[in-house]
């Protein structure tokens, strides 16, 4: 089993097929990508010398070569480790370091002080964090003549064998590489078709996202249909140039963030903008809150899916299918829309209690999955490994609740649960009823220590532009809607929430932040 036999196959059936595109000029027919993908992956075994299992690290923003060294890279039996590219360099070092990368590809403007790096200054660590690490810019004649010349068969892979070393993002400590082969993604793959959309030869995937997380992962199905892959110019998420691609292509499918949606709806909602190219936008990384998801299911229409799922489970935990935002007869609605859905078909969830006992409908505890997309384990890392796989299960330190249904609801991260008195109080709840203030427009809430309750509530607000919103009013609304004790003891008002590239709140910048303001 080797992921480049997807390629491999919808090249031979539909070789002239349009395969990818930046913007919207069309590059290369999936006959053209497929023979790109063989050259290099012969020039990475012959030129470089690598052997199957090497380790090959990307350090590039969102282009087309990012495909074609991917399939190339598992076209030779090589393992890829895609990184994001507005990583620190230091932190680049360790992940090329961790991974024992052989080789790094990085964009023009990085080969410069990589490879020029010496003992000192940020690149200093890179130079020393692998021995033998070579680096290659994508934008010299060295990469081109990787695209040129023989091309060789795909190299054989077993199931288990390691494709995609994901590193986590660290805010805990070092990050953890997480190990998923070829069984791994292919269950992915499929879940796609079964639980989030059924891709066609029509549609075009667009990575507005990065191709180094879960964006990327996407690829995969529309491989498998031979669906065409846009590259947007800018690289990144411009919502004028997403809805521009969309209606020139017709039938777009896109990954995005929940700020990255707030940010598309915001757009449509102030210039009325046609969005009727936009097949399918698939939300997930953090929380869409209630009137959020309201709002963009007004403005959008039913395009929606979420999908739950970590790095250690890409993708695939659970998800909100579209039909399931769109029924709004049904008399749990507003319950099942800001759920994440029901268990993806390939794999088990439960909710448990410390113990790992599973827990009944209506009980709160740690969301556990098993299954064939569940990592195999954390690279070189046993103790975290056996931490995180304990009797077959992934906890993943969320914690949630089923319905009845089979619906999960997220409360929150285990770590980020404040307990006051004794009780629990999960901030998203707390979140969720804030943010029906017409004056906000993000909230971030986290627990402080508290002498006398163990931890008090103290919600981190932003508020829309030109406009307050008074303590007093969010604690009515709090009273309104929540137990007194859950109600925040201090409002901190701030222009922004400190977020990491892919939008999640970074709630120890926030407790940080409360540190230095002197807890007032």
């Amino acid at each position: 089993m080797n992921l480049a036999h997807l390629l491999a196959r919808t090249a031979r059936v539909f070789p002239q097929r349009n395969a990818l595109a930046l913007g919207e000029r069309e590059l290369w027919s999936y006959a053209e990508l497929f023979r790109r993908a063989a050259t290099l992956a012969g020039n990475l075994r012959g030129v470089y010398g690598l052997q199957a299992g090497d380790r090959v690290a990307l350090l590039i923003a969102n282009c087309p070569q990012y495909l074609e060294l991917l399939y190339g890279i598992w076209h030779a039996g090589l393992v890829a480790v895609p990184i994001n590219n507005k990583l620190h360099p230091r932190e680049v070092a360790f992940i090329c370091g961790n991974s024992a990368a052989s080789l790094l590809f990085v964009a023009g403007e990085l080969a410069g002080p990589a490879e020029a790096a010496g003992p000192g200054g940020d690149w200093g660590a890179l130079a020393g964090s692998a021995p033998g690490l070579r680096i290659v810019s994508i934008d010299t004649p060295e990469y081109r003549r990787l695209a040129d010349g023989e091309t060789i068969d795909v190299v054989p892979r077993a199931p288990d064998d390691l494709a995609w070393l994901f590193y986590t993002s660290g805010t805990t400590g070092q990050p953890k590489g997480v190990m998923l082969s070829q069984r791994n993604l292919l269950a992915m793959t499929l879940c796609y078709f079964t639980d989030v959309d059924q891709a066609t030869p029509a549609d075009s995937i667009l990575y507005a996202a990065p191709m180094s997380h879960g964006a990327g992962m996407y690829n995969f199905a529309h491989v498998l249909v031979g669906a065409r892959h846009v590259v947007p110019e800018s690289g990144g998420f411009d919502v004028g140039e997403i809805l521009a691609l969309a209606q020139h292509f017709g039938e777009v499918s896109l990954f995005a963030a929940p700020t990255m949606v707030h940010r598309l709806v915001e757009h449509v909602a102030a210039h009325g903008s046609d969005c009727r190219g936009i097949k399918t936008l698939v939300y997930g990384g953090g929380p869409m809150y209630l009137e959020d998801i309201r709002h963009a299911l007004e403005v959008l229409g039913d395009r929606l899916v979420q999908i739950y799922g970590q790095g250690e489970s890409p993708m695939t935990i659970t998800a909100l299918a579209r039909q399931h935002l769109a029924d709004r007869d049904h008399p749990r609605y507003l319950e099942r829309i800001v759920s994440v859905g029901v268990a993806h078909s390939v794999v088990e969830v439960v909710v448990a209690d410390a113990d790992g006992r599973a827990l009944p409908a209506g009980v709160a505890g740690e969301v556990l999955v098993r299954g064939e997309t569940v990592m195999q384990g954390y690279w070189c890392n046993p103790e975290a490994t056996a931490e995180t796989l304990r009797d077959g299960w992934l906890h993943t330190g969320d914690i949630g609740v089923f319905d009845d249904d089979g619906f999960l609801t997220l409360k929150d991260r285990s770590k980020d649960v404040i307990i006051s008195g004794g009780a629990n109080i999960y901030p998203r709840e707390v979140e969720e009823v804030l943010l029906q203030h017409a004056a906000v427009a993000e909230v971030s809430v986290v627990g402080w220590p508290s002498a006398e309750w163990g931890e008090e509530v103290v919600a981190f607000v932003v508020c829309r532009a030109g406009l307050a919103a008074p303590p007093a009013e969010l604690d009515q609304l709090c009273l309104q809607s929540i137990a007194r004790f859950k109600r925040p003891r201090n409002y901190v008002f701030v222009a922004a929430l400190p977020k990491n590239s892919y939008g999640k709140v970074l709630k120890t910048a926030l407790r940080s932040h409360w540190t230095d303001q002197g807890e007032n």
